[in-house]
């Protein structure tokens, strides 16, 4: 009987989250109809307030989560919701943060390297705002994602607080699905016999930014 209620607690805990995950769909890239047309009254990110945070697992064993800096940003708002912007991010600043020594440098070196970011290549990856739209009080951005060669639509769910000539814009948790950019090391849907060596595809994101006019 134990073990029944243990087999029903741990099918239990797997479809909650499979359910909790929230997976952005990735599509083909999208035109922008809209550029920052005058950075000098557009919202400047402060790059040295602002985060970008990431977490990945394997399909068996440990999860790991870090930073990734952002390299510059500016982006227009009109009305609540975001008309334009441009967002750079710092490949090369990946690093993990639950990790130290060896085992970090390990890790962070592992990531940078070409069977998985290739940052010598791609030193940056960048999202491009297309449109945005609030529903139920969520603001919804969609835009063109580009990591390493390959160039998705995606979209976030975010928050957008006006303080004056501040903003904080700060999303959702968002899980990218990384095959989908041409990072496949250790997925199951391209190598066989990974087994407990599996690495998930599906990549956890969420940025908080701060910016000023």
């Amino acid at each position: 009987m134990k073990k029944l209620i243990l087999s029903l607690a741990v099918v239990a805990f797997a479809v909650t989250s499979c359910k909790s995950e929230k997976k952005v769909e990735t599509k083909e890239e999208v035109k922008v109809e809209k550029k920052v047309e005058n950075p000098i009254n557009s919202y400047k990110v402060n790059v040295a307030e602002s985060s970008i945070e990431w977490k990945g697992d394997k399909k068996v064993g440990d999860a790991h989560n870090g930073t990734i800096n952002l390299e510059k940003g500016v982006f227009d708002v009109e009305n609540g919701v975001v008309k334009a912007g441009e967002f750079v991010i710092n490949m090369n600043t990946i690093s993990s943060t639950d990790l130290e020594g060896k085992m970090k440098n390990n890790l962070d070196g592992h990531l940078k390297a070409p069977d998985f970011f290739d940052v010598a290549k791609y030193p940056t990856a960048k999202f491009e705002v297309a449109s945005s739209e609030l529903k139920e009080g969520k603001l919804e951005i969609t835009g063109n994602l580009t990591i390493k060669d390959v160039t998705k639509s995606i979209t976030i769910p975010a928050t957008l607080t006006e303080n004056g000539n501040d903003i904080t814009l700060k999303s959702d948790k968002f899980n990218i699905d990384r095959t989908d950019f041409n990072v496949k090391y250790g997925s199951g849907k391209f190598f066989d016999n990974l087994k407990d060596k599996t690495i998930n595809d599906l990549i956890e994101l969420s940025f908080n930014l701060k910016a000023i006019k």
